[in-house]
Parts: structure tokens; sequence; C-alpha cells
């Protein structure tokens, strides 16, 4: 997947402690690993943003080796669920919870251990298949996407070619391995020979932006999430003179905070760029070019190099006319094979053929930039009346920005969940003014906080759990 020879006196890989791995180092650290698994088969890598686990993934795809990606912490119940499931030959995880198995060590370095269970991997794998990973927004379904050799290739070639990467950049980690986004950084800087700053600290802790400055960072990417958090922090004032680039996906940014960011990267000579993915393609389908990230805030762009999308009516027929708002399609080779809810299914083929519908709801103007509307199943009928939920949280959002929200909700009733009693009445005074619906449609719960997954993307289940 990734020549590591090829960059093998450049720093791959500067940790928390300040150690800097060279790729050639790199390369010998995921040799040795492999080197104790004989057979392509499937492994669980349990990770954290640390140098054990990163040698885990990149040594496993080099080998041809089949690795499902998860949170180091995952829950003691779906992780049982999914070793039942999947019956993984070898399970990876961090040197401190490996006791918690009764499984045989067979190797261990860099404070992770390699476990050889006690399945023998009755069934198949298909010869494309390379990375299995959650869908975004798991909470017990063992339900996983099948990703590609060619899908992680073409997706990173893509990334690579609209950020203009190059040996010379260096990426701090901000966001989970196991998640496609956080994996998506990590492709394309190792293809480019460039640099990974790896760290578990988040970017509300001192020491994420002393690392920062410390290891020259060039680059961080964020959720929705992660900039209302930055903009609380006072971002603007910080000085980050090694700073080229931010980027942004795993969910529509609000135009407000978008514009806002976009201002200020372009009166500080930086770049942000908002981008638009999906784990069913690989990680990206769409970027905001950074020269347009002002003039067209909100957007999600155009297309990658290499995709394509398009827009159907509730019939299937293909929308021509723009700010037409439709189902968005979107077509190329970081399509994902499919989904995988058993270990049987590993075998499949690719399901997809390229073409993927993704569920949500867009438009595009004049000049054939897209924007995002909102999730096909995230509308209600109140009263007769079609509304957005999340336009309903960005309009919260952008009225009240000290405040975390989310909508959900049946028809003719919505729950906004909110995490300030002193805001109650403010917030449904604010909604039945704006929307000109009754009082008696909307619903304001205070909760304690807004639950949220290790991407920081709303667990809208959660939210209907709560509430059950």
């Amino acid at each position: 997947m990734w020549n590591l020879h090829k960059f093998q006196d450049n720093i791959a890989v500067i940790t928390e402690d300040n150690k800097k791995i060279t790729y050639q180092k790199l390369d010998n650290y995921c040799k040795n690993l492999t080197s104790n698994i004989q057979k392509r088969c499937l492994v669980f890598n349990l990770c954290k943003n640390e140098i054990g686990s990163l040698v885990g993934y990149i040594g496993f795809l080099n080998a041809k080796i089949v690795p499902l990606m998860l949170k180091s912490d995952i829950e003691e119940d779906l992780l049982n669920n999914l070793i039942e499931t999947y019956k993984p030959s070898y399970i990876y995880l961090p040197e401190e919870i490996s006791e918690n198995f009764k499984f045989k060590k067979v190797y261990s370095n860099l404070n992770y251990a390699l476990l050889k269970t006690n399945f023998e991997n009755a069934y198949k794998l298909n010869e494309e298949l390379a990375l299995l990973l959650t869908t975004s927004g798991s909470t017990g379904s063992p339900k996983l996407v099948r990703q590609s050799y060619k899908n992680i290739e073409a997706n990173t070639k893509s990334i690579v070619e609209y950020l203009a990467l190059d040996e010379t950049e260096r990426a701090i980690t901000t966001l989970p391995m196991n998640y496609t986004y956080g994996i998506s950084i990590i492709n394309t800087h190792l293809w480019v020979g460039a640099c990974l700053i790896l760290t578990e600290k988040s970017l509300m802790q001192k020491e994420f932006w002393a690392q920062f400055k410390d290891y020259q960072a060039t680059s961080f990417g964020g959720v929705p999430y992660t900039y209302e958090m930055l903009n609380r922090l006072r971002f603007f004032r910080m000085d980050l003179p090694y700073l080229r680039y931010m980027t942004q996906a795993g969910g529509k940014l609000s135009p407000e905070l978008h514009e806002l960011f976009a201002k200020w990267a372009q009166d500080n000579n930086k770049k942000f760029i908002v981008m638009y993915g999906q784990t069913e393609a690989t990680a990206r389908m769409s970027y905001l070019p950074a020269e347009k990230s002002l003039e067209k805030y909100g957007s999600m762009g155009i297309a990658i190099p290499g995709g394509k999308f398009s827009l159907i009516d509730t019939e299937g027929n293909i929308i021509k006319d723009p700010e037409t708002v439709g189902e968005l399609v979107y077509e190329g080779d970081n399509v994902t094979l499919g989904y995988a809810q058993k270990c049987e299914d590993l075998a499949l083929g690719d399901e997809r053929n390229g073409k993927l519908i993704t569920g949500d709801m867009a438009k595009f103007d004049k000049d054939g930039f897209f924007y995002i509307v909102g999730r096909k199943k995230r509308f209600l009928k109140i009263f007769g009346n079609r509304v957005n939920l999340d336009e309903t949280e960005r309009l919260i959002k952008a009225h009240f920005p000290m405040l975390e929200c989310a909508c959900a909700g049946i028809d003719d009733k919505m729950d906004i969940y909110i995490t300030d009693e002193n805001c109650k009445k403010e917030v449904s005074d604010f909604i039945s003014q704006k929307t000109g619906l009754n009082f008696t449609a909307f619903r304001v719960i205070v909760i304690k906080e807004i639950p949220k997954n290790e991407a920081g993307k709303t667990l809208y289940k959660n939210l209907e759990l709560i509430n059950a």
C-alpha cells in the first residue's frame, strides 16, 4: 500500500514524547510485527493515536492482512459481539489491556501486544478486501464497511492532488485512528513521505497546543464540533506560524462558522478547506477549493478528482436545474465494496459498482458548487409543514453560539435538546418565531450534555433513549 523504503530517511512520525521515527524504522517495526502472522487473515486493531497502533494499521495493509479498526476503549459487550460475529484470527491491542483476554500473546512491542485467538479463519476473505471500518455512529451493530485496496489508493491519490501535499507537511492527529477521516490523513501523508504528529491529547488541552507549536504542525483536520470548540477557545488569537491549512469534514459546518474560519484563513495567509465524505466512499467525495472558501461559504464544493456528482428526484430522475433539492449520488473508484454484517460477508465482492446513493439531500448553484441541505431521514412533517432538523439546529447554534443543542423527534412533535436550563424559554420562543409554528409543535428538553461519538458527531439514537 505504501512504499515506506522510498522515503527511508524522512521523519514519518513524531510521538507525544518527541521521539522521531524515520520511514525506515517504521518499515522495520511493521515487518517485525507482521512476520508473526503466517497467512492472510482478519485482525482486530484496537487503536489509539500512538505509534504501536499506527504500526499495526500500516503493517497489516502492506502485508495484505485485513484489519478491523476499533477504538481501544470500545465497550466490552460490543467488542465481544464483534469477536463472536467475525471470529478474528488475531487481536492487536494496547499492552495494558491485553491481560483482559485469555488468548495467547505471540508478540509485543511499542506498548502493543498481538494475541492469537482460538478461531482458525474458516471463512474466506475476498482478495480485494483491504480494510474494515464500523459505520459512522455505530453503537452496537456489527455492520461494517468493506474497503478495497483500489478504494484506498484512489481516494488517497485524489486527496493528495487537491490538497497539493508533499513531504514537507506535518499533520497533527485530532481525529481517532478508527475513524475514516482520521485514517485518510494518515494515508495521504504517508503516501507523499510527510510527517505525522501522533497525540492522544485533545484540542481542549494545553498540552495539545504545546505539541502543535513545538513540533511545528502544518495542518489539522476537524469535524463541525471541533470548529465550534475552536471558536470558543479563542483560536483566532493564537500564534501558529507553521500552520498552512485546516480541513473540515464529518458533517455540515454551519455557514456562519464556515464564513468565520474562511475569513480568518484569508486574512492570515492560511487555507481553510471544507470537504464532504462518508465511510461508504472510503473517505472524501468533495472539497471546496481554498480560494473559493469565502465566496462559496456554506458549500461542500465540487467532486474530488476522479469523482462525479448528480442529484435525483423522488422518482430517480436526474435533476438538471440549479437550486433544486434532490438526493445526492456519487460515482468514483473510492465507492466501497458494500457492507458486512457477518463473517461470511467478508467473501463478497463489489456490490456497489462505483455508485453510492448517499442519503443526503443537496442542491447545486449556477457555478456547479454543491450544498448539503440535510439528511434524507432528518426531516419531520409538523402540521403539514416539512421541517429540516439539521437547519433547525443550525439556526439555534447561530443565535446561541455558546449553547450545545440537537434536534430530533417525530412528525408533529420536535424535540430540541439543550444543555442550559436558562435558555429553555428563549430557544422555544426563537424557534417558534423563526418557523412560524405554534409552541405546541416543540418540546425543549434540558440534558447534561449532548451525546457524541469519538469523532464529535451527535448520537441521535442515544437522544431517543434519553427520552424513552
